[in-house]
């Protein structure tokens, strides 16, 4: 009789273990539909106001516009030799303003602007033709050649660099 007490014991149910789907489906997707949803309706029911931003908006154009940029052109265009690898060299002859908040900022370019050209000079050196094709190009050589011209003339604050002219063979 005491045999037959402890089979039932060996027998009996095992706790089920959730399945890799069931985890998923009754755990996990809740989680991130809820997640979600909380995140929407964050960005969508407690986001600010536009109109209550526009005043400063308005503010900070009326605020630019009260003091126009200064521009600083290049006494000569920048000629170099690109990096080659052919018989013939790529050289690309480049053209720029310098873009500055006030009079007195450009008088002070002036004084430094042959620092700021042979900054130009030593990166324009090291590029290749391939890397100034196409638009994306092009705004990677401006933003490189604006770092320089900010760390070559401050304390002085180049605010933008633009193109005249460009050509690159």
């Amino acid at each position: 009789m005491a045999a037959a007490e402890e089979a039932p014991a060996t027998d009996a149910p095992k706790k089920k273990k959730f399945s890799g789907k069931k985890l998923v489906l009754f755990i996990l997707l809740p989680v991130l539909l809820l997640g979600g949803g909380g995140a929407a309706a964050y960005f969508l029911l407690l986001k600010k106001d536009p109109a209550a931003e526009e005043p400063a908006a308005e503010g900070a154009a009326e605020h630019a516009a009260d003091e126009p940029q200064v521009y600083v052109a290049l006494e000569n265009p920048l000629q170099v030799n690109l990096v080659g690898t052919g018989k013939r060299m790529p050289y690309l002859n480049l053209d720029l303003w310098l873009a500055v908040k006030t009079e007195e900022d450009a008088k002070k370019l002036e004084g430094v602007m042959p620092k700021v050209v042979d900054q130009f000079q030593v990166y324009l050196r090291s590029l290749r033709i391939e890397d100034l094709q196409g638009a994306d190009g092009v705004q990677r050589m401006r933003d490189e050649l604006l770092l320089r011209a900010k760390a070559a003339a401050k304390p002085i604050e180049v605010e933008d660099v633009l193109i005249k002219s460009m050509l690159a063979q």
